[in-house]
């Protein structure tokens, strides 16, 4: 399997005070399945599995005055390079480099206006085994006050071809991995602006979004399950979203995308042939799969940041 490219979004993980709370709530929320992280035997890392594959990592808090909150992981061949790059980029390492036996090394970092990302260099363990399907991550974006600073600090660190969306209703830019064309068909994840309309305690963050079948039913989910919604589900360009809170206070996002009806191929009259000679139905081109799922951007299921047993 095929490395990430660097700057792509390879892993995500949820910091929980209570671990098995957390596995209740995501198990039945999206139907995943849970297995140990090799390597970590204290029991404080747990992968989530979506129909086999690794989607997710679980981590059971070990100081209850760290943040209960999603983290995002950026794909690195260098993490020692990439840390003296976001130093200089403004930005400061949270946790150093540290590696995670043979899986790969695993850092954390904060741009210069305070929002946390992790970054991983693959060893055995490239990260998601399933992306961009119901179940998986689609798609992150950061939130921040400061873009003037925050825009130059990521095109610079992981080399983002970034572009603006058009209009006037939304401050909202696409990233793209280096060496693409910038739009949304190449776009890894984007960068929004934290206006007036947001609590004034409400510091830069990444939002993670996972791909979902139903938004409406995955919201109504999360209340029941003892979670809140934060953005009501509504429509987007790429479908329907909706923000959320699991019932320990971790913020996410869910995405469905549109439903797509199914090709019809155009009908044709069968030719006719001599009286003589057998009739024949005309030939239809077989007709095509459907497009895999996607989250804001493209998504694509991908493989390969922690260790299955």
């Amino acid at each position: 399997m095929d490395a990430f490219a660097e700057g792509t979004p390879c892993w995500v993980d949820v910091s929980l005070p209570d671990l098995e709370a957390g596995k209740r709530f995501y198990g039945e929320l999206f139907g995943w399945t849970f297995g140990r992280a090799r390597g970590m035997d204290d029991g404080h890392y747990t992968l989530a599995f979506s129909g086999g594959r690794r989607v997710a990592g679980l981590v059971a808090k070990r100081d209850g005055r760290m943040p209960t909150v999603w983290t995002i992981y950026f794909a690195t061949p260098d993490a020692d390079a990439l840390s003296a790059r976001i130093r200089r980029a403004g930005g400061q390492l949270v946790r150093e480099p540290m590696a995670v036996g043979r899986f790969g090394v695993m850092a954390l970092a904060a741009d210069p206006a305070g929002a946390v990302f992790g970054f991983w260099q693959a060893g055995e363990d490239l990260g998601f085994e399933k992306t961009g399907r119901p179940g998986s991550f689609c798609w992150t974006e950061v939130y921040t006050r400061d873009k003037e600073r925050v825009d130059p600090f990521y095109e610079t660190v992981f080399g983002f071809r970034g572009r603006d969306l058009p209009g006037d209703g939304i401050d909202f830019r696409l990233w793209s991995p280096a060496g693409s064309a910038p739009g949304a068909e190449s776009a890894i994840g984007g960068r929004s602006v934290i206006t007036d309309a947001f609590p004034a305690e409400l510091p830069g963050h990444f939002l993670s979004y996972f791909s979902v079948d139903d938004c409406d039913e995955t919201a109504a989910a999360v209340v029941r399950l003892g979670g809140r919604i934060t953005a009501p589900p509504f429509d987007i360009d790429h479908g329907r979203m909706a923000g959320l809170l699991d019932n320990q206070g971790a913020y996410f996002a869910v995405l469905a995308e549109p439903k797509r009806e199914p090709k019809r191929e155009p009908q044709h009259e069968p030719q006719r042939e001599p009286q003589h000679e057998p009739q024949h139905e005309s030939q239809r081109e077989p007709e095509r799969e459907p497009e895999p799922a996607q989250g804001q951007k493209a998504g694509q299921e991908s493989t390969g940041v922690s260790g299955s047993g």
